[in-house]
């Protein structure tokens, strides 16, 4: 058997080992095998590729690419066992303009070995030229809209740019018009290939990709992370139309499909228009919540106890807060000690808690929390009613009132947990200050909720002490 046909049996092995990755990371219980077969299907997919290129390069471009890989290699284990979980959003959110960046490279590589030569100097068939140029303007546009999206995301998911959106004057009409442009440049583009065309193709999309995601705001950006991995996925898939490789082809299709369908899934939980996300906020006015009036009311861990003490059933609501003072664990401890009093403990997971889908799951999978007790916010809601005590640690956004009550808030509209229907609720917080979305919440000033502030974990601790 030749290299080039173990090759392709190789790279349907890696498709077929993709498609269970993804059905594997559907459920809990079997996500562990679903990042395994995702594993093995890429490292199936680079030694048949290594092998398949060996055969037609010099064996110094083979040690270069050799090189590349386990330099690569090298930097991704690192930064995989360094990485807090708080971290791990923004991460992936770099991580994905790295696939743009890659998608544009290949791109203008195609662009210089096919169009900027001319017919006469090209492999290419010359009735195949013109769909060439559409492929490399594709590519391009894709690939640098996912760069520069993916850094903004980065950037507000760090810290390092405010949450807020962006709000430039017209911002509709200037997406729009940027996709126009890259219509018209790609025409221009496919007609009569030019090296200022290109340029202008590549500014287009890195300005777009910015604008976008910038004009999102940061209550979004779990959904703005997952579109953008349906982003990464399609640049993928345009690559490998350029360099006629059938893997990357099925393989970003999956992702971009996948990714584009959780985007959908997670804009009908938050009731936000799945256009209004991917099209940086179109039509979407950002309002200025009403003022909170009042006075908070601030408990110990030792009166925390005894409400814990006394109840009956306790549903605990987690947030990025628990994540970045890492209180899973004593959480967890907490929720067990409950348990062997007779208490009925379950958890409420908003559809973005976190900054990532999934983030909180993973949290609580991570401290050995039971998966059976870790429900969804729609099958939680009508049970905090009848809850004695509601325990918000670390989350903020979604449980705010406001969002039914204030049609001006800029939340106004998303799903939240309803936990102020329960008799007691207590917020872990560092302060009184607002959340990511930058909108005060009124629930830390309603008569059931008492205040309890520092580090999450420490003061989860005082409370196991106590009880």
């Amino acid at each position: 058997m030749s290299a080039g046909a173990a090759a392709t049996a190789a790279y349907v092995v890696a498709a077929l080992l993709t498609v269970m990755s993804l059905a594997g990371l559907s459920k809990h219980e079997t996500a562990r095998s679903g990042v395994a077969y995702g594993i093995a299907g890429m490292a199936v997919a680079l030694v048949a590729t290594v092998v398949m290129v060996a055969e037609s390069v010099s064996a110094g471009a083979v040690a270069l690419l050799a090189v590349a890989m386990v330099v690569g290699g090298g930097i991704g284990l690192w930064r995989a066992r360094v990485v807090e979980m708080t971290g791990m959003p923004e991460l992936i959110a770099l991580l994905h303009s790295f696939v743009g960046l890659a998608a544009v490279l290949v791109g203008w590589n195609g662009y210089l070995e096919v169009e900027a030569l001319g017919p006469a100097q090209t492999t290419v068939a010359p009735e195949l030229l013109g769909i060439h140029s559409v492929e490399v303007g594709i590519g391009v546009f894709i690939g640098a809209v996912t760069f520069t999206g993916s850094l903004v995301a980065y950037g507000k998911l760090s810290g390092r740019m405010k949450s807020r959106p962006l709000a430039l004057p017209g911002k509709n009409a200037l997406n729009l018009g940027a996709l126009v442009a890259f219509a018209a440049l790609t025409v221009g583009f496919t007609v009569a290939p030019s090296l200022g065309l290109m340029i202008a193709i590549t500014a287009v999309a890195l300005a777009l990709g910015w604008h976008l995601v910038a004009s999102i705001g940061g209550g979004d950006m779990p959904v703005v992370v997952s579109m953008l991995n349906s982003y990464s996925g399609w640049a993928a898939a345009a690559s490998g139309f350029l360099l006629d490789n059938t893997l990357l082809i099925v393989t970003g299709a999956l992702v971009g499909s996948s990714g584009a369908y959780l985007s959908y899934v997670m804009c009908q939980a938050m009731n936000r228009s799945f256009l209004s996300v991917i099209a940086g906020g179109f039509g979407v006015e950002s309002g200025t919540s009403a003022a909170v009036e009042g006075e908070h009311r601030e408990v110990t861990a030792d009166e925390v106890a005894a409400m814990l003490t006394d109840a009956s059933s306790v549903v605990i609501v987690p947030g990025y807060g628990m994540a970045v003072a890492q209180a899973q664990y004593p959480v967890a401890d907490l929720t067990r000690r409950l348990v062997e009093r007779g208490v009925e403990v379950r958890f409420g997971i908003h559809p973005v808690a976190g900054r990532l889908p999934g983030h909180m799951n993973v949290l609580l999978a991570e401290a050995k929390v039971p998966y059976d007790i870790v429900l969804e916010m729609d099958e939680i809601n009508d049970d905090l009613a009848s809850t004695s005590v509601v325990l918000v640690i670390g989350a903020n956004d979604t449980v705010n009132p406001a969002a039914m009550e204030d049609p001006a808030s800029p939340i106004a509209g998303m799903p939240v947990l309803r936990v102020w229907e329960a008799k007691d609720v207590v917020v872990f917080k560092r302060s009184m200050a607002v959340g990511y979305a930058g909108v005060q919440n009124p629930l830390f000033f309603r008569e059931n909720t008492s205040m309890i502030f520092g580090d999450a974990r420490v003061r989860v601790e005082d409370i196991i002490k106590a009880l």
